[in-house]
């Protein structure tokens, strides 16, 4: 039985089957699904604004965008709506999203001191253009590194941003360098990106596995990371560098951009025992809405073909100049808009309650990867956040639920972190 907003279509069309005359049929058909249709608006309208008024209470907090990649831009300012991009502080307050982790990425490339040494500098002057862009939009936003400020400056009608840092490579096999970065406001650091490096092996390295999980040094890492009070983030590495993180780590961890493999196939995606892991060790998954780490993608020869053409024209990404990367991710964001079949909220919210049905509702959060390829049909910038929340209240998850999944269970983990500082 199919029934909207109360109304049975199913018995109406059952109905219309039994009139005689076609014309009368074509008459009632329409109509019947002119009244669906209104039906179907008038939900969705009312779930939307239930959303609305639900944004308007709780914390809502992303924990993975990729925006500072465009922050080097000339003229680039959270602070102004953009038409291009995901995240900017204007479509924030539209879709009702409070807090965001703000990615300091690097790129894998060789790995020696001098090379070492470069790759810190480019993170910290990015680390620095995130402070700058904020610290210029100060009516409207501010650095937050606790959950305290977090809720602060929710309350002052503010935005929070928060650091992370996409991919430990910078810190070549300088252990104090963990502690400049949380200094100057990292809250929690991705051990590994798509390549092995001197901490862990990846889930992605098409050369396998380097380590066979941690380094030794990246053992390392992960003490010093809990001594500050700075969450360790488990997406991208590998499957035996996540199990060696959570034998060694004393606080909880994040996985802030992952999603789940019982539902999408990815080395990227936690399978259900990595689930059950995560539980035990307290920790918390967040959902990332990239397309392909949410729904296995179709045969798409098109989309490939352009994007074979894309790298025979430029080479490999790692190596290309900054400067030039820019213009590569706008082809490439291109070809993704005209090519990509994209999955959709409700696939995203199928994550949610796979994560939910096997450890509970503890453990679900959101990291969209926004301008690092995150978006789906119906979320495809900041602006459309509430379209998720909509979903959830459709399948009816409480508001105590939402307020877990949206803020709630971050926060649990980054306060976490923070009370075993030092131990």
């Amino acid at each position: 039985m199919l029934v909207i907003s109360g109304f049975d279509l199913s018995f109406y069309l059952s109905c219309i089957a039994k009139i005689p005359e076609d014309g009368m049929k074509k008459f009632f058909f329409f109509a019947i699904l002119s009244i669906f249709l209104s039906s179907c608006k008038s939900n969705s309208d009312r779930l939307l604004k239930q959303a609305e008024r639900l944004h308007g209470k709780i914390l809502t907090v992303d924990t993975h965008c990729d925006t500072p990649m465009d922050m080097a831009s000339d003229g680039f300012d959270l602070g102004v709506r953009h038409n291009e991009g995901c995240v900017d502080f204007p479509r924030m307050k539209e879709g009702g999203l409070d807090a965001e982790f703000f990615a300091v990425f690097t790129s894998q490339g060789a790995r020696n001191d001098s090379t070492y040494d470069k790759v810190y500098r480019e993170a910290l002057n990015v680390l620095q253009t995130i402070h700058e862009n904020v610290g210029k939009n100060a009516s409207m936003a501010g650095i937050a590194v606790s959950p305290a400020d977090a809720y602060k400056l929710k309350k002052d009608g503010k935005i929070a941003a928060f650091i992370g840092i996409e991919n430990g490579y910078p810190l070549g096999k300088d252990i104090s360098r963990i502690k400049e970065l949380y200094d100057r406001g990292a809250r929690y650091i991705t051990l590994s990106h798509t390549r092995n490096n001197d901490i862990c092996d990846s889930s992605t390295d098409p050369g396998g596995p380097e380590h066979n999980g941690l380094s030794q040094f990246g053992e390392e890492v992960v003490k010093e990371m809990n001594r500050l009070g700075m969450m360790i983030d488990v997406s991208h590495i590998s499957d035996k560098s996540f199990y060696d993180v959570l034998k060694i780590s004393k606080a909880p961890v994040i996985a802030s951009h992952s999603s789940c493999r019982a539902l999408c196939g990815s080395p990227r995606n936690l399978t259900d025992d990595m689930l059950l892991a995560l539980k035990q060790n307290r920790g918390v998954i967040q959902i990332c809405i990239l397309s392909d780490y949410i729904k296995t993608p179709d045969p798409n020869p098109e989309l490939e073909s352009r994007l074979a053409e894309l790298r025979n024209r430029y080479g490999n990404y790692d190596t290309i100049p900054e400067a030039r990367r820019k213009i590569i991710r706008a082809e490439y964001n291109e070809i993704q808009k005209k090519y990509k079949k994209l999955a959709t909220v409700k696939d995203v919210v199928d994550h949610i309650d796979h994560v939910v049905q096997v450890i509970g509702i503890d453990y679900a959060g959101i990291g969209t990867d926004f301008d690092g390829g995150g978006g789906v049909e119906g979320c495809k910038s900041v602006a459309d956040m509430k379209n998720i929340t909509a979903e959830l209240l459709l399948r009816g998850y409480s508001r105590s639920d939402i307020e877990k999944i949206w803020g709630g269970n971050i926060m649990r983990v980054f306060k976490e972190a923070e009370r075993l500082r030092g131990e």
